[in-house]
């Protein structure tokens, strides 16, 4: 069998960000496994794509020749039931998801449950559908209709990292990485950090300030109405090499995010042998390794302020932490071991 497929992305695959970082690698190591894959741009600005963009779309899809598999990014996927419906007469049809796109946070009641239905319609013309954890695979099956022997788990891998050398000055280095939206929780982690003032921290937040720049400016007013721009750095989107530097100094991991698909940034953390602060929303109570952290319920800013209390004015807690993330890092699975599962669901699906 011939190992071709098309591969469609909603957009370029350098946005630095969870999603097109697993597009970006499994694409690779399926290089490496032998496997020829043609690259679809379908357009930027999904999941809410303007009618020149949806009909740029389809039209690069349907020039796709006809028996070839498709796989297809759930971000675009899931507002392109219509294609889907299309092309799954004419082809093998795969999806890809991240996370299912109604539970992303700040939508209305409306606009999610027209997500849900869209993104359901979706899934029910696919073949086969790829998701980066078995806590998006129990939901798609739950609320989406999904035959639980159509999903294939394929989950993020790792890159072997350094240990982390933490801080040697006797104030615990906070990192927390992640785009600055509303799903990651920001607000919530200012809000326990206020309460925290009497403790030696200081934080770094690592993420692009791009994607919605009304949530970076709140950000920014938050940090300064708390007083706290003397303890926290904000820093946008950085290159890995300096990304690697944050990880290798800090202390702790730490991200409120309400919810998870995966959570790619966590397990990042724990190849660094960071504990995790972080909350038990989506898949994260499945992707941090037991006792590499304190998980907490999502939008409870008491509840982290005593977690962050707990590792920050403890040491031995801290050790104790960070000695099971450290042996849990040597346990995480690796890009290659993602591809190749992704590799199997495409060949049984052709």
């Amino acid at each position: 069998m011939v190992k071709h497929f098309a591969f469609a992305v909603p957009g370029d695959l350098t946005i630095p960000t969870g999603g097109y970082t697993y597009d970006r690698r499994i694409i690779g190591e399926l290089h490496r496994l032998g496997w020829q894959i043609d690259v679809i741009n379908l357009g930027d600005d999904f999941p809410w794509p303007s009618r020149e963009t949806r009909a740029s779309a389809l039209e690069l899809l349907r020039a796709i020749p006809e028996g070839r598999s498709i796989v297809i990014d759930g971000l675009a996927l899931g507002v392109l039931p219509e294609a889907a419906s299309e092309l799954a007469a004419r082809h093998p049809l795969v999806a890809l998801v991240h996370h299912p796109l109604a539970l992303e946070s700040g939508l209305s009641a409306k606009r999610a449950e027209g997500l849900r239905l869209s993104e359901r319609a979706a899934l029910a013309a696919a073949r086969g559908v790829v998701v980066t954890s078995a806590a998006t695979a129990r939901t798609l099956v739950a609320d989406y209709g999904v035959p639980v022997k159509r999903i294939a788990v394929a989950v993020p891998g790792n890159d072997p990292a350094p240990l982390a050398r933490g801080s040697k000055d006797g104030t615990v280095r906070l990192l927390s990485v992640g785009a600055v939206i509303p799903r990651k929780g920001f607000d919530v982690l200012l809000a326990a950090l206020a309460t925290l003032g009497g403790l030696p921290w200081r934080l770094t937040i690592a993420g692009d300030r791009t994607r919605d720049s009304i949530c970076a400016a709140r950000l920014d007013a938050n940090i300064a109405r708390r007083a706290l721009s003397d303890r926290i750095t904000m820093l946008g989107a950085v290159p890995p090499q300096r990304l690697t530097e944050l990880y290798s100094a800090a202390d702790i991991f730490v991200l409120a995010s309400r919810f998870e698909g995966y959570g790619m940034a966590y397990t990042e953390a724990i190849a660094y042998g960071l504990p995790v602060v972080g909350t038990s929303a989506g898949a994260i109570p499945d992707t941090v390794p037991p006792g590499a952290g304190l998980l907490v319920e999502p939008d409870d800013a008491c509840a982290l302020a005593q977690a962050l209390g707990r590792v920050i004015g403890d040491a031995d807690e801290r050790r104790r932490l960070t000695t099971i993330a450290r042996a849990a890092s040597g346990k995480l699975p690796t890009w290659h071991n993602s591809a190749q599962i992704f590799a199997r669901a495409i060949e049984a699906l052709a």
